[in-house]
């Protein structure tokens, strides 16, 4: 259950949680034409701290672009001040960041163009996507049904609402079947991503992960933990994984800005591994927990400091 909190950021101002609310007729609610972010603030020692804000607001213009978005009249650095200063004013110390930028109210037509573009940022506390046992124990998942969408359907490098109709579809089959997510393969058969992360896969120690042609999101959290994973030595490669490897992995893992790091214990009730989280896996994990949590030094730039509270 969502907890709200006191402002939502909108176009320049702070408003309301309540008052943040839109047309029924707005492009976005008949068309799904918006695209959005997940963000984490993460409390440590010296305080609040968002994870790889900018990299953040960049994909944000980037899948803004992709849909011809592009008469937005704030920079990133606009963005992610506006973020800090959110956040700054909820007084939270660890949260969720969800940006959305929409097409409002105006034309009712498909093309859109014409509409308005209001930006929307609110913030919120949030566990662990998976849950806390998730993150140690591993999770059971199955391989969906439905595929990821297509080269020439849908632009997979947008972070687009649109997109998501495909991720509830995975998403849904998964739980009313007893998974707790789904993976999904591309239009050639070859492993994509779950839901709503991305996937990696060990065995005998090197690590691989879907390429971005195989409908894959530009993570985030698959960037930052590409870098990790090198830094500790680990051979990873990119390339196209068949479903079967899946079966035959010591270790499989998703990540992303929800999930974070979290194992997978089993696939199609073939257990992977040991069928708890393996030792690659628990390296990879410490190594970015420590960043985040501030246990280590964050020696990419990773984290913003947020100002003090206002009651500081």
């Amino acid at each position: 259950m969502l907890t709200p909190t006191d402002k939502i950021w909108f176009n320049g101002r702070l408003i309301g949680w309540d008052d943040a609310k839109i047309h029924v007729l707005s492009h976005v609610v008949s068309y799904g034409s918006s695209v959005f972010e997940g963000i984490r603030c993460y409390s440590t020692p010296k305080g609040p701290r968002v994870f790889r804000i900018r990299e953040h607001y960049r994909r944000l213009l980037d899948s803004a672009k992709i849909y011809r978005m592009e008469k937005i009249p704030f920079s990133v650095d606009d963005m992610c001040n506006a973020t800090l200063e959110l956040i700054r004013v909820n007084q939270l110390d660890a949260c969720y960041v969800r940006p959305i930028l929409l097409r409002g109210y105006k034309d009712v037509g498909v093309l859109g163009i014409n509409n308005p573009l209001d930006l929307y940022i609110a913030c919120w506390e949030w566990g662990k996507y998976l849950g806390e046992e998730a993150l140690a124990q591993g999770v059971d998942v199955c391989i969906s049904s439905w595929n990821r969408i297509a080269p020439n359907t849908l632009p997979a490098l947008s972070k687009a609402a649109a997109n998501y109709m495909n991720s509830q579809l995975i998403r849904m089959e998964a739980h009313f079947n007893g998974y707790a997510e789904g993976i999904a393969l591309d239009v050639n058969g070859y492993v994509s991503e779950g839901s709503g992360e991305n996937i990696f896969v060990i065995r005998d120690n090197k690590i691989v992960t879907p390429p971005l042609g195989n409908s894959a999101l530009p993570g985030i959290t698959r960037d930052s933990v590409i870098k990790l994973a090198r830094g500790l030595g680990y051979e990873l490669t990119e390339s196209m994984i068949p479903r079967e490897m899946l079966y035959i992995a010591d270790e499989v893992f998703f990540t992303g800005t929800a999930a974070e790091v979290t194992p997978i214990r089993s696939i199609d009730k073939i257990q992977i591994g040991g069928g708890s989280r393996g030792p690659v896996t628990a390296k990879i994990q410490k190594a970015f927990f420590d960043v985040i949590n501030g246990a280590a030094p964050d020696t990419e730039n990773w984290l913003t400091a947020v100002p003090a509270p206002v009651n500081a």
